[in-house]
C-alpha cells in the first residue's frame, strides 16, 4: 500500500476542521461534488514528513493564508498540519499576473505556485512561465484509487506539449440556466429540472418554450432569454474552436456542431428571443423566461424574486450529443517554470483535493452555502435553497455534465480578448458568442467569414 493512500485518514480529519472556517478558494467553497473512496483502516504509519522543503511562494490577488474570516484556506490548513509547510504570499493584480511573474522569472525571485487562469494558458505554457507537473504525479496521489479519478479525464482536455501543466482538482463557476416554476406554470409550460431528470431537456425543448412564451406577450414586452448565452450554447456541443491534436493548433469552425450552436443563435437572434441589457439577478419583472449566468448569481436572483421559486439547470443538450456538456471555471494551480518546489507545490494540490472531496468538509461548506446572508435592515440579501444546492453539486460532477475546456480561450487579444467590449476590439472567440446576439452580425456565415481569417492567422503563431 503507498504511502500517501495510508494518510488519507488524517487528513481528511484535518480538512473537516479547517472547513468550519475557510474554503479552499478565494471567494467560496469546494464545490466538487464526488467523495473519496473510503479511508484505509490501516492508519498507524507516521505521517510523511517530506524531504524536501516544504515553503511555497504563492503570487496571486487573494492570500490562502486569509482565504475566508481571516482563516487559512482548507488545504492549506492540511499542508501546515501535515507537511508543517507554508506558503508565502506576493500580491499581483489579476489582470498583471503574467507580467508580474515574467518580470520574477527574469529577476531570479522565488515564485512557485500561481493560480490557474484561462487567459494565460496555453500561452503561459508555450512561454516558458509554467512547468508540467507530470514528475510530481506520484506526489499528488494520482495513482491513488478514487482520489481523482473522476479528474483525470477532465485533465487530459489540458493536456499541451505531452505534459499536463494543468491538473483541475474541481470546478466551479458553471454557466447554467435559471428560471422560476412559478412562471412556467403560468404559461403551461414544462418544468426544464423534470425535463433535465428525463433526459429530455434539450435545445428543442429549449427553444420551443422561449417561443411559447414570447407568443403570450399580450402586448407587454416578453424575451426568452438574457445574460451568457453563446457561450453556453457552444460548448454544449462539445466541440472547440480550436482544436489541438498534441502538436497542431486548428481552427475548428468548419465543424458541423459549431454551425449548429451558431444557427441557434442566429435563430434567436432574428426571433428577438434575446434581451442583452446586463442584469446581475433573474429579471425581476418577469419578463424574461430563461437568465443565462454563473452560479453566482443565484443567491441574489433567490432573494429578490422570494415568491418566484427560482431553479436553475445546466444548458440543453445539443442536437446528437451525447451528453450535457457544459462551459464552466476549472480550480487549479500552476508550477511556475523556475520553482525549486515542485514537490511542495504536488503535496499541497494534493491537499486541495482532499480538501475538495472531503465528506465532512463538503458537509460544513453545504452549511455555510446555505447561511441566509442578511442586509442591514435584517432581510435577506443571498440564499440558496438545499434542493438548489443539491442540483448544483451535481451539475458539477463530472459523471454528469462533461465540463469543455478550449484552448481558444488563453490565446491572446485578438482570439480570446475582451477589447473594448465591442465587435471592432474583442478577439474572435468573444464576437463568435455575442455578435449574433447583440446585433453586431447578420447571419452566423458572414460571423465565420469575418473572423477565420484572424483565428487562422493568429494560430500560425501558435504552431511555430
Amino acid at each position: 500500500m503507498k504511502r500517501t493512500k495510508r494518510m488519507i485518514t488524517g487528513l481528511l480529519a484535518i480538512a473537516a476542521l479547517a472547513a468550519v472556517t475557510s474554503c479552499s478558494k478565494k471567494g467560496g467553497s469546494s464545490s466538487e461534488p464526488e467523495t473519496t473512496t473510503a479511508a484505509p483502516t490501516n492508519t498507524t504509519e507516521a505521517v510523511d514528513t517530506a524531504s524536501s522543503n516544504m515553503d511555497i511562494v504563492w503570487l496571486s490577488d487573494y492570500d490562502l493564508n486569509t482565504a475566508s474570516n481571516g482563516k487559512p484556506s482548507a488545504a492549506l490548513s492540511i499542508f501546515q498540519k501535515q507537511y508543517g509547510g507554508t506558503v508565502q504570499y506576493i500580491y499581483a493584480d489579476h489582470n498583471k499576473l503574467s507580467t508580474v511573474l515574467e518580470a520574477r522569472i527574469k529577476a531570479g525571485e522565488d515564485v512557485d505556485m500561481v493560480p490557474y487562469i484561462e487567459d494565460f494558458f496555453p500561452e503561459g505554457a508555450m512561454t516558458s512561465l509554467y512547468a508540467p507537473l507530470d514528475p510530481y504525479f506520484e506526489d499528488m496521489g494520482m495513482n491513488e484509487a478514487g482520489l481523482w479519478d473522476s479528474m483525470k479525464d477532465v485533465s487530459e482536455q489540458f493536456k499541451y506539449n505531452g505534459q499536463h501543466y494543468v491538473v483541475p482538482y474541481s470546478i466551479s463557476d458553471p454557466l447554467l440556466i435559471t428560471y422560476s416554476r412559478k412562471l412556467m406554470k403560468e404559461n403551461d409550460l414544462d418544468d426544464p429540472y423534470e425535463l433535465y431528470k428525463a433526459g429530455k431537456w434539450d435545445w428543442s425543448a429549449f427553444t420551443s418554450m422561449m417561443d411559447k412564451f414570447v407568443e403570450k406577450a399580450d402586448g407587454t414586452n416578453r424575451y426568452g432569454i438574457n445574460g451568457w448565452f453563446g457561450e453556453a450554447a457552444i460548448r454544449s456541443t462539445g466541440s472547440n474552436i480550436v482544436k489541438y491534436d498534441g502538436t497542431m493548433f486548428t481552427s475548428n469552425l468548419s465543424d458541423p456542431n459549431i454551425d449548429k450552436a451558431g444557427a441557434l443563435m442566429e435563430d434567436v437572434a432574428k426571433k428577438q428571443l434575446y434581451t442583452k441589457g446586463w442584469l446581475d439577478c433573474f429579471p425581476t419583472d418577469q419578463s424574461t423566461l430563461f437568465y443565462a449566468m454563473g452560479d453566482w448569481a443565484l443567491g441574489g436572483s433567490n432573494a429578490r424574486n422570494p415568491e418566484m421559486d427560482l431553479m436553475i439547470v445546466p444548458f440543453p443538450k445539443a442536437p446528437g450529443a451525447d451528453k450535457y456538456y457544459m462551459s464552466c471555471n476549472f480550480d487549479a494551480k500552476m508550477l511556475t517554470a523556475n520553482s525549486v518546489k515542485g514537490k511542495a507545490v504536488a503535496k499541497f494540490l494534493m491537499c486541495e483535493r482532499y480538501a475538495a472531496t472531503s465528506d465532512k468538509y463538503r458537509a460544513a461548506a453545504k452549511e455555510q452555502a446555505l447561511t441566509h446572508l442578511k442586509s442591514g435592515n435584517n432581510a435577506d440579501k443571498s440564499y440558496i435553497t438545499e434542493e438548489q444546492y443539491n442540483a448544483l453539486q451535481s451539475y458539477l460532477d463530472p459523471k454528469n455534465v462533461t465540463p469543455v475546456f478550449d484552448f481558444a480561450s488563453g490565446m491572446g487579444a485578438k482570439i480570446s480578448g475582451n477589447g473594448l467590449y465591442n465587435y471592432e476590439t474583442r478577439g474572435v472567440v468573444k464576437n463568435l458568442s455575442t455578435a449574433l446576439l447583440e446585433g453586431s452580425a447578420e447571419s452566423w456565415a458572414e460571423l465565420k467569414k469575418s473572423v477565420s481569417p484572424v483565428l487562422d492567422s493568429e494560430l500560425k503563431k501558435y504552431n511555430k
